[in-house]
């Protein structure tokens, strides 16, 4: 949602080109760009569907947008991902020089809270741009301590992935135990669907009040789903028990 909020500040017109099943259409988004098109952006996995594009679709993707268009890949959930066939966009980024790569220490890293992240380009043009228009005091040094502590602690990172491997499927099995589809995602959420509006909307409810905080996801024309992240272990258990409480009280 943060995309065209950023592309209105500067003054630009957002252009949003409709997914094919959940998943960015790269041959929709090649049709739609034109030699007005500046910027492409695109989260890699994505947010709230966690689907992804393959290496190769970020590629083609690249090879066939305008030359003068800056492609950048949001691979903020990249450490989730151990597809094969993925691409967090460092490889392309070094490779061409329309190409950015940005990532956050708020996700797997766990420092959301300080509001730091990066960014990478071959290109010494877009990144004295970049110098031209960021603030002087865009980061502070907490948390740029706390990012390169972050970066050290590989330990930590590898408990995360491992947390959610274990944890991802096994709410996704619950769910779908209880009749409720999920979206084949590799970031640290899952993506519920109910069966319309009405109840998704009810269950968000339901579990507000027992002090379970999910997601609704209306503003993205997908307002039968409700994201839900993946918590602890005690956090993950109580999460099901309760919905699947409120689909035995309100009927399935």
């Amino acid at each position: 949602m943060v995309y065209p909020i950023a592309v209105r500040a500067a003054g630009a017109v957002p252009i949003a080109v409709p997914e094919k099943n959940l998943k960015a259409d790269v041959d929709s988004i090649i049709k739609y760009s034109s030699t007005k098109t500046k910027i492409c952006y695109i989260a890699n996995p994505n947010n709230p569907t966690g689907t992804y594009l393959t290496s190769e679709e970020l590629l083609n993707l690249r090879k066939n947008l305008p030359e003068e268009c800056i492609l950048v890949i949001d691979s903020a959930y990249a450490e989730y991902v151990d597809k094969t066939d993925y691409e967090d966009g460092l490889e392309l980024a070094k490779k061409f020089t329309n190409v950015v790569c940005t990532r956050t220490f708020s996700k797997i890293y766990g420092l959301a809270s300080l509001r730091i992240g990066w960014m990478y380009t071959s290109s010494n043009q877009i990144i004295d741009f970049i110098n031209r228009i960021r603030l002087p005091f865009n980061t502070n040094s907490i948390a740029q301590f706390a990012a390169i502590e972050a970066l050290g602690d590989t330990d930590f990172l590898l408990k995360a992935k491992k947390h959610n491997d274990l944890w991802k499927p096994w709410i996704e099995d619950k769910l779908k135990d209880y009749g409720i589809q999920t979206v084949n995602g590799v970031a640290n959420f899952i993506l519920a669907k109910f069966k319309d509006q009405i109840q998704a909307n009810s269950c968000y409810s339901f579990l507000e009040e027992k002090g379970i905080l999910v997601r609704k996801i209306g503003e993205y024309g997908l307002p039968e789903y409700l994201r839900i992240t993946v918590g602890l272990e005690d956090e993950n258990k109580i999460l099901c028990d309760e919905i699947n409480n409120f689909l035995k009280l309100n009927g399935k």
